[in-house]
């Protein structure tokens, strides 16, 4: 398929897309998930049916609905079901719980949840904080309405039992596709907005940088609550006309077994990943696989190398946030350990110091972006009309990343400049991890800071001062943790300290908490347990 063939306003959505693949190649594969395969029209009917299902509820242009799904086919079903109405697709990592998932349903105005009922008991929890909520969409059967008084309830397969038939929308390349939520640092996380256009321009820049064609085979491990999985696996392959494995989760044990039973060509990877796999001991096959390419972010020098080495595939590194795409990719034939690449064309870069005047080479500064492209970036932070202003001082996108260019034009992240931490895939929040952790009537004060993992990534670091009438330890902290946020949340190093470091305005000094990283009076919770993940 060409991109020519998508040159309107109206073209230009994921959910035209889609339809032009039933209509040309209906027939043909698309994916396969759990050893059974659905062609492109099946994919189509199913969205088809969502739509009318959905619409049914009254959602319309515009509506927000979340969905809270592990990776399975309804989760596709859904993004191009709601793409067809032009309502707004809300992923929620299903990790979350608490005050943290009711706070992203409320922010986002989400009227409609579509849930699997594995995670219906953290909905449970947060009835009475969702007021908003009123429509909650089970997959897997059940209609437990007892326990959530005031919703109406429906089965996913009853409620999608239609003949396909619904009210198209006038849907153009401009308008939401989906709100992602962003990891805060200062404050609660923003919901980025992402145009229609957004999509489908990573979905070409990926299918530009990798070479997908019609004989790729896309490995879809990472989970589809996450833009990764959805727009730079799912429409790359939807757009090439590639095939792709839709997996339940990222397995080690089972990564080269799918890769070489459906001749996978291409994974998208993020940094621990890789020294996961290398960890495995070496067997003499290990370069007898399909791939070809790897697409990723955050390989450190040493195991970026010693992964091409042993399993003889090209590994080619960008860099991106959801608010932005991406504007650094690495050639695959081209590629400089530890770099990100260079700009892509559609994308003006800068590098500033911390009064905004552009470095030259081997200058580290914090990188600013704008697009070439109409509608690539993000539309607005949902409902946070200064933070959107913030973020766009002087016309540039300021990233918070610090990066530096070298003579050759290749750029190198090197830290945040914002307090958010990275770990095992995931964008964490340090001032949510404070809040939940100052919850505990124990705790007076909470600083969360990024400690570097031995697996590339970060791990999180909680920084404690307890309150004086009343005694809490470590691993009580750390339980109390585990029951109120996600689990890749949950702080494996926990320092109690008299008191926080702090400049006359009362703001904490992190950098302080960072150069002291993990002292000898700090509890490890992975060394409690003998392990280091």
């Amino acid at each position: 398929m060409k991109t020519t063939e998508m040159r309107s306003p109206c073209e230009r959505t994921i959910h035209h897309l889609l339809q032009l693949r039933a209509d040309n190649d209906g027939g043909r594969a698309f994916f396969w998930f759990r050893d059974h395969s659905y062609s492109y029209a099946d994919l189509n009917g199913m969205a088809n049916r969502v739509a009318a299902g959905v619409q049914s509820l009254g959602v319309g242009k515009g509506d927000t609905v979340a969905v809270m799904m592990s990776n399975r086919p309804e989760f596709l079903a859904v993004v191009f079901g709601l793409s067809k109405l032009g309502a707004v697709e809300v992923p929620i990592n299903t990790a979350h719980r608490g005050y943290l998932l009711g706070y992203q349903l409320n922010q986002a105005d989400c009227g409609v949840l579509v849930v699997e009922r594995a995670f219906l008991p953290l909905l449970v929890e947060i009835a009475g904080d969702v007021p908003r909520l009123r429509d909650v969409v089970v997959v897997d059967g059940g209609e437990d309405a007892t326990s959530l008084p005031g919703r109406r309830f429906h089965r996913y397969e009853l409620l999608t039992g239609n003949d396909g038939r619904y009210i198209p929308a006038d849907v153009r390349w401009s308008d939401p596709l989906a709100i992602m939520f962003t990891s805060g640092t200062t404050g609660p996380s923003k919901g980025a907005v992402l145009p229609q256009n957004y999509a489908i321009h990573l979905a070409e820049i990926s299918c530009s940088v990798a070479n997908y064609g019609p004989g790729d085979c896309l490995y879809n491990a990472l989970p589809l609550f996450h833009g990764n999985a959805q727009l730079l696996s799912t429409l790359p392959a939807l757009l090439s006309g590639a095939r792709m494995v839709l997996a339940e989760k990222f397995s080690a044990t089972q990564f080269w077994a799918d890769i070489r039973r459906y001749g996978c060509t291409e994974f998208n990877y993020i940094g621990s990943i890789l020294a996961i796999l290398l960890k495995a001991e070496p067997r003499p096959d290990d370069a007898d696989n399909p791939l070809r390419v790897m697409f990723g972010a955050g390989a450190t020098p040493g195991v970026y190398e010693a992964f091409e080495k042993r399993f003889v595939v090209k590994l080619a590194e960008g860099y991106g946030m959801s608010e932005i795409g991406l504007p650094l990719l690495s050639d695959p034939d081209d590629a400089r350990p530890g770099s990100c690449g260079k700009p892509h064309p559609d994308y003006e870069v800068m590098l500033v110091d911390d009064d905004g005047r552009e470095l030259g080479a081997n200058a580290p500064g914090e990188l600013l972006v704008r697009p070439r492209a109409q509608w690539s970036m993000m539309l607005s932070y949902y409902k946070m009309p200064e933070k959107t202003v913030e973020a766009w001082q002087g016309l540039w996108f300021h990233t918070g990343d610090y990066l530096r260019r070298d003579d050759d034009g290749f750029y190198y992240f090197i830290d945040r400049k914002k307090d958010a931490i990275r770990r095992r895939g995931e964008n964490i929040s340090s001032y949510e991890v404070e809040r939940l952790v100052m919850k505990h009537p124990a705790v007076l004060e909470a600083a969360a800071i990024p400690v570097r993992s031995e697996l590339g990534e970060d791990e999180v670091m909680v920084c404690v001062v307890p309150h004086p009438d009343q005694g809490i330890s470590a691993p009580e902290l750390a339980d109390y943790c585990g029951r109120h946020m996600a689990k890749f949340m949950v702080p494996r190093y926990i320092r109690f300290v008299p008191s926080l470091p702090k400049t006359p305005t009362q703001k904490v000094q992190k950098y302080q908490l960072r150069e002291e990283g993990v002292t000898s009076d700090t509890w490890d919770g992975e060394a409690l347990r003998g392990n280091t993940r």
